[in-house]
């Protein structure tokens, strides 16, 4: 009878050893994902305190009665969806609305043609480019409140030189009341953003343009692709993503746009201007409702959402096609 002795691993064994390998490998890829965190920290801390807060505290803020006797008595009254039923329920909502919409989409075609339009102009080389495409800045680097008070003198009906020049040029008998005429005053808006927004436009879809190889306009000269047939078989399918942050973002931005529009009009005349960002700035900082102001920015924020979400499906889902 022989009897089975079984032999411990020895310290140099294979066995032992890759047991010992593994714990430094485990304690590396914590110490990785340690440091990782202690990277992401700061954004995340900072993201939580300024935005995250601020929107959950508006969006508590929505649902109560939330006045300026709530600083001296720090009662707020809960009152649920009675600020959403009463906003929504204004004779003013359907103007703010319909505004909104007007203003936000002449904007963005204005800004989106005329931007692409001077990003394929200054691809091409020619003299003072560079300094030319550095000028295009300075709208974006000015105050708004700057900006909104020049135009304000420019737009005005008498001594405006806008209309100087059109009476000048002969197209108009008299100065043309931008500023003061309902029928007039959300056009002489829209225009000043589209200034405005002219060269965030151009600047992110030049860079788009710059990123595409020469050698497919080359390539495509050889088979008949120029002019026209150029710009929709070669730069308009590698443009798309760039196309897609400037659109989505160019919403984004322009349905909060709030300075501009109280330095040329407050708003007015009759509500001509007024948007979702000029009545929710009204309700808070004028009226003192600061309930129904919260609730009036939801909506902005839900609207800017939706659209963002249902752009970047169609457009995930045109790239996947």
């Amino acid at each position: 009878m022989t009897s089975a002795t079984t032999v411990a691993p020895t310290a140099s064994s294979p066995a032992v050893t890759a047991r010992r390998g593994e714990s430094p490998r485990r304690r590396g890829r914590g110490g990785e994902r340690v440091v990782q965190w202690l990277f992401i920290a700061p954004a995340v801390v900072y993201i939580a305190l300024f935005f995250g807060y601020p929107i959950v505290q508006n969006t508590l803020m929505s649902f109560q009665d939330y006045t300026t006797k709530t600083f001296f008595t720090g009662e707020a009254p809960w009152v649920g969806f009675a600020n959403y039923a009463t906003v929504i329920g204004s004779s003013l909502f359907s103007t703010t609305l319909i505004n909104t919409g007007l203003f936000t989409v002449g904007s963005i075609i204005g800004q989106f043609v005329v931007g692409i339009a001077l990003a394929l102009f200054f691809r091409k080389k020619f003299p003072l480019n560079g300094v030319l495409r550095s000028l295009l800045l300075v709208p974006w680097l000015l105050p708004l409140i700057a900006s909104s008070a020049v135009w304000k003198w420019m737009l005005d009906q008498d001594s405006g030189v806008i209309n100087q020049s059109l009476q000048v040029l002969h197209l108009t008998a008299k100065g043309v009341p931008w500023l003061n005429d309902p029928n007039v005053a959300l056009i002489a808006v829209i225009m000043v953003n589209i200034w405005l927004g002219i060269p965030f436009n151009v600047t992110i879809l030049y860079s788009g343009l710059q990123d595409i190889p020469q050698e497919l306009y080359e390539a495509g000269s050889l088979d008949g692709a120029t002019g026209w047939k150029s710009f929709r078989y070669i730069t308009w399918p590698n443009l798309r993503p760039v196309v897609s942050v400037v659109l989505v973002l160019g919403v984004v931005y322009t349905l909060k746009v709030l300075d501009i529009i109280l330095g040329l009009t407050g708003g007015g005349p009759a509500n001509s201007t007024e948007t979702l960002a000029t009545n929710a700035y009204h309700l808070s900082f004028v009226d003192f409702t600061f309930g129904a102001g919260a609730a009036v920015s939801n909506i902005l924020i839900i609207i800017s959402l939706l659209f963002s979400f249902i752009y970047l499906r169609v457009n995930r889902r045109a790239v996947d096609e």
